[in-house]
């Protein structure tokens, strides 16, 4: 495999490994690799690394369960690291049973639930927190206790104010109630038990599909 001769592998044959969730962006954990280690990830598909204490291959999952399926492979503009973009079988990546290794706030030295990732996800996890753990004066609050009848008139209210930003073809006005108009619709999916990585999903399956007539 020619790519592997270009990568900068460091004095002990390795080269550090980034594992990100294909769908939602989230970066899940940091391992180490080398050229046996990816090569077998690139003929089975599922991600194995090199154990730098066991000194040996390790495949990831063959333990716990929680394999890493192969999506896309990257390196860097210095080809010294390597992006792995893969599906997380079981949702854990971090050997504590957090869904990342990267759980833990540096300035506050506290946990967080969720490990970085776009945007969008990231609002939708505010909103599930909500759901599971009401805050006084949170219009998020306001609207999951007033349910379907509240949530979808704010839908149909916003969806109209983005009909209008994009008549009058104010960008900023657009961005806003488009904005305004994805918060509403997290919120009516929250309601509804439906993941934001569910959505994802079917987007993610939806790329490359045929063109419609």
């Amino acid at each position: 495999m020619f790519f592997i001769d270009n990568l900068h592998f460091d004095q002990n044959g390795l080269i550090p490994a980034i594992a990100q969730d294909w769908v939602d962006g989230a970066v899940l954990m940091m391992a180490w690799m080398n050229k046996e280690s990816i090569t077998k990830t690139l003929e089975s598909g599922e991600v194995h690394y090199w154990s730098r204490s066991r000194k040996e291959l390790w495949h990831k999952g063959k333990t716990s369960g929680h394999f890493q399926k192969l999506k896309g492979i990257r390196t860097d503009c210095d080809s010294d690291t390597i992006l792995l973009s893969i599906e997380q079988i079981g949702s854990i990546a971090c050997h504590t049973g957090e869904r990342s290794c990267f759980f833990r706030d540096l300035e506050t030295n506290k946990d967080v639930l969720h490990p970085p990732s776009n945007a969008s996800s990231e609002l939708f996890n505010v909103i599930e927190s909500r759901k599971s753990n009401p805050e006084e004066g949170s219009y998020t609050n306001t609207l999951l206790k007033e349910g379907d009848n509240k949530i979808l008139k704010k839908i149909g209210e916003e969806t109209a104010e983005f009909i209008m930003a994009c008549k009058d073809k104010n960008p900023i006005s657009v961005a806003n109630e488009a904005a305004d108009l994805l918060f509403h619709m997290q919120v009516s999916l929250a309601n509804q038990n439906v993941s934001w990585e569910e959505v994802l999903k079917v987007l993610v399956k939806r790329r490359g599909a045929p063109r419609r007539n």
